[in-house]
């Protein structure tokens, strides 16, 4: 099987947000597409393992935020890479509510969607969530929507670990020896230097980026080591 030919499916990045009692999160997806005109509806595939999940379970509504392709690497880091359960990923980030109460998040997106569940359908690792579209708007029309494609290709990102794209590159990328080498966060640009360490958050300079721990994350987003390339 050539992994890579996956790459050539074509896909967007969103923000699917969700409210459950007083609890919100977000996450940042490629799968969400309508799969009716009449009446609108719209279906989005979610991982069991993310939080968001629980909350559409529970209440049975998300919105969905379609990013620009100019949304800040921050943006996508504190939706892709940062759990809900440690971090109120909305008290810095502009949002909105409509009819389902759902939060909407609004900065670096161009256009939403306001969406109660109808139906649901486990796809094992995933939920397929189909709703109908309750209401939408749209935030900048000039603005160009971000595609996975110049996400991947351009700022070279990748595919969160839940997201139904995710890839293990490491099945056919050629391992190198990391020493001393710089690696950059592709979430969010973050460079980490072995020679400078990250003091902040207990590892000592001169720390070679292998030997980092595990539970090591990115300092600015929050993203883990699987998200590190080198310079």
């Amino acid at each position: 099987m050539n992994l890579q030919a996956f790459f050539k499916i074509t896909y967007g990045l969103y923000v699917i947000s969700s409210k459950s009692g007083n609890k919100l999160n977000a996450y940042i997806a490629n799968t969400a597409f309508q799969v009716t005109s009449e009446p609108p509806q719209i279906a989005i595939s979610c991982s069991k393992d993310n939080y968001t999940c629980q909350l559409i379970s529970e209440s049975k509504a998300f919105s969905i935020s379609i990013l620009k392709k100019t949304a800040k690497p921050e943006t996508i880091g504190l939706f892709g890479y940062q759990s809900g359960k440690d971090v109120d990923k909305f008290e810095s980030i502009e949002h909105e509510y409509s009819a389902t109460g759902a939060p909407i998040v609004t900065e670096d997106c161009i256009a939403w969607f306001d969406c109660r569940v109808t139906k649901t359908l486990d796809v094992g690792s995933h939920i397929l969530f189909i709703a109908n579209i309750e209401n939408n708007g749209l935030i900048d029309k000039k603005a160009e929507p971000l595609t996975y494609a110049f996400y991947h290709e351009v700022k070279k990102g990748k595919a969160p670990k839940n997201a139904p794209t995710y890839i293990d590159e490491s099945k056919f990328t050629e391992t190198t020896d990391n020493t001393n080498i710089q690696h950059k966060c592709l979430a969010c640009g973050h460079v980490y230097d072995p020679e400078a360490g990250d003091p902040e958050n207990g590892i000592p300079p001169n720390t070679d980026f292998s030997d980092l721990p595990d539970d090591w994350t990115c300092p600015t987003c929050g993203a883990g080591k699987d998200m590190f390339d080198t310079v």
